[in-house]
C-alpha cells in the first residue's frame, strides 16, 4: 500500500461506520482536531467517530480537491475538501470543509494516519 491507497482506505473505512475499521488504518498516537475538539487518545478518537455516527445516519463521507503536500518514503501529507450527507433527526443534513492528513509508516512499512484537522 501507498499514501493514496492509505487515504482511499481511510475513507471507505469512515464510510462502513464501524470504528474497528477505521482503527485499522490509525497509528496507535494519532491526534485528531475536529472543529471544537480535540482528540489525543484512541478512545476519545472512537467516541467521537461513534458519536458522529449515531447523530447523522446514514453518513457519506467524500473528499475532493487532493493536494499531496509532502511525500517521502515514510511520511505524507494532504489537503483535501470534504463533504458529507445524511439524516439528522430525520432531515437531510450535509456539510463541508476542509481537512489535513498526515500519514506515516509503522514499524511494518504500514502506512497510517497519525493526524487529521478538519475545520468547516
Amino acid at each position: 500500500m501507498n499514501h493514496l491507497e492509505a487515504l482511499s482506505q481511510y475513507i471507505k473505512a469512515t464510510n462502513t461506520h464501524d470504528f474497528e475499521n477505521v482503527r485499522k488504518v490509525l497509528h496507535p498516537e494519532a491526534i485528531y482536531w475536529f472543529t471544537g475538539k480535540r482528540c489525543t487518545n484512541m478512545d476519545e478518537i472512537q467516541y467521537y467517530f461513534e458519536n458522529a455516527w449515531r447523530m447523522i445516519k446514514d453518513e457519506v463521507y467524500s473528499i475532493n480537491n487532493v493536494q499531496w503536500l509532502t511525500i517521502d518514503n515514510n511520511s505524507a501529507s494532504c489537503l483535501y475538501n470534504y463533504e458529507y450527507k445524511g439524516y439528522l433527526e430525520g432531515e437531510f443534513v450535509q456539510g463541508r470543509g476542509r481537512a489535513t492528513n498526515v500519514f506515516i509508516k509503522d514499524n511494518e512499512g504500514n502506512w497510517k494516519l497519525i493526524h487529521e484537522h478538519l475545520s468547516n
